[in-house]
């Protein structure tokens, strides 16, 4: 007998060994097997009795590691979808679904995870001298339980945690696997819902098989709530739930928000920053069934659940469901392949969704669920467009925002400014010869951080002291060009130097625990004036926000990529969001130097439901996606006419029907890290001839001269063509 297996190597292929005797090797299961001068592990694809490969050729498999398997058939066939609808290797596809330490060859049930939970005499909630013990208990109070690298992430050390443990507050106990099927679900007190959240729960909880919702609900109209009620019926069955949110900073909020509804149901995490042993504690949890609920980003779609009963994909429309790097799937759109090749629903949750999405919903696939009515107040905020042209700016406010930020002050209620670009400036100018601080390995300027007096490559992250004068022409007039998050923190902490201000950007996260202290301090008053970039934007509640200030909303209405003005209208929706939170509706000021933009004019009196529809039909007339169907063939080198060469020989003399190929061109950044880059753009109208044709290119490729000399990548679905 044979075995086929996937190896963690760039092959599109997988590989025959012989099964020693006296061996049980089943589908789903890890083996060792010799590659060359190494032994690797290998996960098993099938047990056959024939093999191509000639018998002085064969190899056998050194060693068995699972008795039984880690992935089931299903999971198997999903992840082979996942490899041939992206192009990418089945071997690297597979071990990137695996936790590190099951790729690594260890056992499935090697580690536990203990948490913290508070004791009989924590519960009461003591006042404590010391304040973070304090938000410790009230974290630990309102989470149930968290583990050591979740209050770790929120900023809590181990001393805190000591403390705690030695007064007796709080416990330390080990994970254990409990049979929550065969409890009775204990849920919470929780809200009446409107007639739209209503409307919304009984539509999902009626279908009992694959159906996609699109939950299209203005910011802060209650889409959680629907969430939860929706997940009801589904833990009442026995069944399990995975919730993907878009980022590692909305994980802790949104994790207690469900831990409050489901007070003894197992709910676990997946993200990034948890450690290996607690992402293998919980991918076993997830197999085995131990836990109800898992609330992860974008990698936790791979997560191999014994009885998966619902998806919802939280803001839906976030580009950092899409990975940009190897395996570039996107995860919203695998959630739908999973649901539909299970019969079970999906819920896709935004105020703002992607174009692709509504489209489905437009056309009937996917079935519409709208929520108009925001939860804390029944009139919207106000919008107003600021002509920037003609204005004298200060630090880029116009006198009226400026004004309009001090009334608000005097009224005790906060101010976010959003600008999306950190730094002090995104360059340093020479005054006299127009030198400008470009980074030596890009096609971009190295950003000037005052408080840092470093010049920083955002794309390459290379560093470099600021000159003292300019390296052209010796001229000491060098001077700061634009405007950045740190530059607008310095002129309003000057402008307003009684009232205290808060930035928020990877700059100042930096530090575990730094974001939600920061966000802790704006929710209790302290801060009054929040200046930030898109961070702030996501998913955040700041009950006191009654005017949002966006700068620099020209950037996003003349771009090269077709999807800017989308991108642009969900950001400006989604930072507008966060005001009129508290009862009372809010402001939001967008400075434009084109206030007469007839998309600018769409999203401000009409909103974004009816830009997106507008935005659709200029996408039809184009013959863009939705309406058609791209990938990108990306490569780069150190050479540029290497990289030419490769991708202009793979442009075929005679045009493929039902195809159109652009390029090759420069990519947006052309040199980025000392590596040149060049995209070939493959579009067609039907998604069966882009595969079709895709299939045949790799075959090219792979016999390709230049292919060992270039680094290239099949981008399928792309978000964006930088």
């Amino acid at each position: 007998m044979f075995a086929e297996v996937a190896i963690k190597v760039p092959l599109f292929r997988a590989f025959d060994y012989a099964i020693p005797k006296h061996s049980t090797v089943t589908v789903g299961c890890r083996v060792k097997v010799p590659f060359g001068n190494r032994k690797l592990v290998a996960v098993v694809l099938a047990i056959k009795s024939h093999t191509d490969v000639p018998e002085a050729k064969l190899k056998t498999i050194a060693e068995v590691l699972d008795s039984s398997p880690i992935l089931s058939t299903d999971h198997i066939k999903f992840l082979r979808f996942t490899a041939q609808y992206y192009a990418h290797p089945l071997g690297e596809t597979l071990f990137t679904a695996l936790p590190a330490a099951l790729r690594e060859g260890e056992h499935p049930d090697k580690t536990t995870v203990a948490t913290f939970s508070l004791t009989a005499k924590g519960k009461q909630l003591p006042t404590l001298r010391a304040k973070k013990q304090q938000a410790l208990l009230k974290q630990l109070n309102e989470s149930g339980e968290s583990s050591l690298t979740e209050l770790k992430a929120l900023g809590f050390s181990k001393q805190q945690i000591n403390g705690l443990l030695d007064k007796q507050l709080i416990a330390e106990q080990v994970k254990h696997d409990v049979q929550w099927q065969s409890q009775t679900l204990n849920i919470a007190a929780k809200p009446r819902l409107n007639e739209e959240q209503a409307t919304a729960c009984s539509a999902i909880n009626q279908q009992a098989d694959f159906r996609c919702f699109l939950l299209e609900g203005v910011t802060g109209s209650g889409k959680t709530e629907v969430y939860l009620q929706s997940l009801e019926r589904v833990l009442q069955s026995g069944m399990q739930a995975l919730i993907l949110v878009p980022e590692i900073g909305l994980t802790p909020q949104t994790v207690n928000r469900f831990r409050r509804r489901f007070p003894d149901t197992p709910i676990d995490l997946w993200h990034s920053n948890l450690t290996d042993n607690e992402r293998l504690h919980t991918w076993r949890r997830a197999e085995k069934g131990s836990c109800a609920l898992v609330i992860g980003t974008r990698s936790s779609i791979f997560l191999p659940f014994k009885s998966l009963g619902m998806i919802i994909v939280d803001e839906e429309h976030d580009g950092s469901f899409k990975q940009q790097e190897g395996l570039r799937y996107h995860a919203r759109d695998l959630a739908a392949y999973r649901c539909a090749s299970q019969s079970i629903p999906l819920v896709l949750g935004t105020a703002t969704p992607a174009l692709e999405t509504l489209q489905k919903a437009i056309n009937g696939k996917y079935q519409l669920l709208t929520l108009s009515q925001r939860a804390q107040t029944t009139t919207d905020n106000q919008f107003l467009l600021v002509d920037m042209k003609g204005q004298s700016e200060q630090f880029g406010f116009s006198p009226n925002t400026l004004q309009h930020i001090e009334v608000t002050l005097k009224r005790a209620k906060q101010v976010m400014v959003f600008l999306n670009r950190r730094g002090y400036a995104p360059t340093l100018l020479c005054h006299e010869c127009g030198w400008l601080s470009q980074c030596n390995h890009c096609s971009a300027s190295s950003t000037y951080h005052k408080a840092m007096s470093r010049l920083v490559c955002h794309h390459c992250g290379q560093q470099s002291f600021v000159p003292p004068q300019c390296p052209d022409c010796g001229s000491t007039q060098i001077m700061p060009a634009g405007l950045g998050t740190e530059q607008l923190e310095s002129f309003l902490s000057e402008r307003f130097p009684d009232t205290p201000l808060s930035r928020i950007d990877r700059d100042t996260t930096r530090k575990k625990g730094a974001l939600e202290d920061a966000l802790a301090d704006i929710n209790q008053g302290g801060a009054r004036i929040l200046v930030g970039t898109q961070m702030l934007a996501k998913g955040h509640h700041f009950a006191d926000v009654s005017l949002v200030v966006i700068l620099d909303v020209d950037s996003g209405l003349y771009s090269s990529d077709f999807r800017a003005t989308e991108h642009m209208a969900q950001l400006i929706t989604q930072v507008a969001g966060r005001a009129g939170r508290s009862g009372e509706a809010g402001k939001v000021l967008l400075q434009t130097h084109f206030p007469e933009h007839p998309l600018l004019q769409d999203l401000v009196n009409n909103g974004y439901q009816d830009f997106a529809r507008y935005a659709l039909k200029e996408r039809e007339e184009a013959l863009l996606p939705p309406f058609s169907h791209l990938a990108i063939l990306r490569a780069q080198a150190t050479n540029a006419q290497l990289v030419f060469d490769f991708l202009s020989d793979l442009v075929p003399a005679t045009p493929y029907c039902g195809i159109q190929l652009l390029g090759p061109i420069p990519a947006p950044m052309e040199r980025m890290a000392g590596k040149y880059r060049y995209q070939l753009h493959i579009q067609a109208s039907e998604r069966m001839v882009l595969h079709n044709y895709i299939a045949q290119l790799m075959a090219y490729i792979s016999e390709h001269k230049l292919a060992n000399r270039v680094r290239w990548s099949i981008d399928i679905d792309p978000m964006d063509t930088y």
